[in-house]
């Protein structure tokens, strides 16, 4: 699997102090679509790409073009730690959507946040999610080296515990294939650029739709 390259200081604090724009809505969902929702961080938001290449705009045509009638919502903040997912979940994501795929933790390890609170919140966040009957896709996150063997061996297992607990879909890694790739990220070495997301999108597709046929609410 692929691991993050060391991440320089610097760009650990410009990433925690930076100031971004709210959440770009995609397409709003006819009554006979499936209203699936990204709700993330930067790497979900599209950070640094352009209109049309964010992960929820190429999902959205990447699953519309296999037939699949739905409309992607971007619920994505830059910056976002799982504390800011969870404050802002009530009013983020929709009560409607039929699929919501959780894309939160990057930032919690790159600010040094204790596991224990990143479980905490993305326990709560799932366990919200489920008894609104929505169906979930957890996206796994990995602690950057830079961080020591420690806190990836307490932080990394988070998601797979988590989504095991709450039933949930689970996707191990949500940069696998384009984290330590030069070609696929910006020039930050961590943030996808459009290739980059094209390839999330590609793994990810199968996760996302066998989830998909497996809900019994599919039009």
């Amino acid at each position: 699997m692929q691991r993050f390259q060391p991440v320089p200081a610097i760009l650990t604090l410009l990433l925690h102090f930076v100031i971004v724009q709210p959440a770009l809505a995609q397409d709003a969902a006819t009554p006979s679509q499936r209203q699936i929702v990204a709700f993330g961080d930067s790497l979900s938001a599209g950070y640094g790409v352009g209109p049309g290449e964010s992960f929820p705009e190429q999902l959205q045509a990447a699953l519309r073009a296999r037939g699949y009638d739905v409309a992607v919502a971007n619920a994505g903040v830059s910056g976002d730690t799982t504390s800011g997912g969870l404050s802002r979940l009530d009013w983020s994501v929709p009560e409607t959507a039929d699929l919501v795929i959780v894309e939160l933790g990057a930032n919690d390890a790159l600010r040094g946040v204790s596991p224990a609170i990143t479980r905490d919140n993305l326990d709560k966040i799932l366990a919200r999610l489920k008894a609104r009957d929505q169906t979930v896709i957890l996206a796994g996150m990995q602690a950057p080296p830079n961080m020591g063997g420690d806190y990836a061996a307490a932080f990394n297992p988070i998601f797979a515990d988590l989504a095991e607990k709450h039933d949930v879909a689970f996707y191990p890694f949500f940069l696998e294939g384009v984290a330590a790739e030069a070609g696929l990220n910006q020039s930050d070495k961590m943030h996808p650029n459009a290739e980059g997301v094209a390839v999330i999108v590609e793994r990810m597709m199968p996760t996302i739709t066998k989830t998909l046929d497996a809900d019994p609410e599919e039009s």
